[in-house]
């Protein structure tokens, strides 16, 4: 299949589409002290996605407000805030910007840009689309899982500890998972 085909999918429309909060989460997960992982989410985002009529050339726009982290520790959260890590007053969103699509064996991936603490480095998104459908107030939606790993380290959020046991509080490699619902626009 080369780029210029058009691929089909099952109730694709085009058209922009704005993220459903209600019904989305923006989640992550790093490993801890070498034998657990802890998880997060952050509570304020946005996201639009604009379709064309060929799904290969469908953009992404996101972002997260950095203050909304919760780990359900409100002091971890308070220092997550602080310039050991995030610096939220400084940089107060993480954003997203698509490159492009590409199906690669028959999976999505959503190539672009991520910015964290002023630092911007490509990325890609493993994409599974649950499907389209209405909703009963007659909305169109669709659902959808993204994830990508990144290297925080990259990103400027080197602080860590050694653990008398050996090793680090903190692994360097985050999982983001984004759980998706988005309604098509008028």
């Amino acid at each position: 299949m080369s780029d210029t085909d058009i691929i089909t999918i099952p109730g694709y429309k085009a058209g922009t589409w704005t993220i459903d909060p209600t019904h989305s989460a923006v989640g992550f997960s790093i490993r801890h002290i070498m034998i657990s992982k802890v998880k997060g989410t952050f509570e304020s985002f946005d996201a639009t996605f604009v379709t064309t009529e060929n799904p290969l050339e469908t953009s992404v726009t996101a972002s997260a407000t950095v203050a909304s982290i919760n780990t359900n520790e409100p002091n971890r959260d308070g220092h997550l805030r602080t310039g050991d890590f995030f610096d939220a007053e400084t940089y107060p969103t993480i954003d997203f910007v698509s490159t492009g699509v590409r199906l690669v064996k028959g999976d999505y991936l959503v190539d672009g840009n991520l910015t964290i603490k002023g630092v911007t480095k490509p990325v890609t998104f493993d994409f599974d689309f649950g499907g389209f459908g209405s909703d009963p107030y007659g909305n169109y939606k669709f659902g959808a899982t993204a994830k990508a790993e990144i290297n925080r380290e990259d990103f400027g959020l080197t602080y860590n500890a050694a653990l008398e046991t050996g090793g680090m509080l903190l692994g360097d490699k985050v999982t983001i998972t984004l759980e998706l619902q988005g309604a098509l626009q008028a």
